[in-house]
């Protein structure tokens, strides 16, 4: 039988479980050649996440990796690029955005973004050059950004 400081002890450490928030969340990107929107894609391109998120890009189709957008990054968040054909997961820190590219296929448009809180520097962003189609793609990403509550 459970006395006062007993049950207590118990109602804090589930109060205190319940206000630790929710497990972080997994968001898995696929890199292929051939998607929904077209050849050379990450599939999602744009995701929304939470400080403490992980994001896995998965090379569903060989000839892919996954590397940060100097330009569109986080101050002081470590910038990274994944080896070929390997799986990548980030886990994502402070707000922002994350820019993310397939360096063989960066001009074709394989680009990808990763909004974090509230998106900030979006200006700065957009005025950020991108060899061929991953400027009309990363313009079509940032619109969506903006977007974001």
């Amino acid at each position: 039988m459970l006395n006062r400081s007993h049950l207590r002890l118990v109602l804090a450490a589930g109060l205190l479980a319940f206000a630790s928030g929710a497990e972080a969340a997994d968001h898995v990107v696929k890199m292929l050649n051939i998607g929904a929107k077209g050849a050379m894609v990450f599939e999602p391109d744009f995701v929304r996440a939470e400080p403490s998120d992980t994001v896995t890009f998965v090379p569903t189709q060989p000839g892919h990796n996954a590397e940060s957008v100097k330009d569109i990054w986080p101050e002081g968040v470590e910038p990274f690029k994944s080896g070929f054909n390997k799986p990548y997961t980030l886990t994502v820190g402070p707000e922002g955005l994350y820019g993310i590219k397939c360096t063989p296929h960066y001009g074709m448009g394989m680009v990808a973004l990763v909004v974090v809180g509230k998106p900030a520097k979006l200006d700065a962003a957009r005025a950020v050059k991108h060899p061929g189609k991953a400027q009309a793609t990363f313009a079509a990403l940032l619109d969506e950004a903006a977007k974001t509550p």
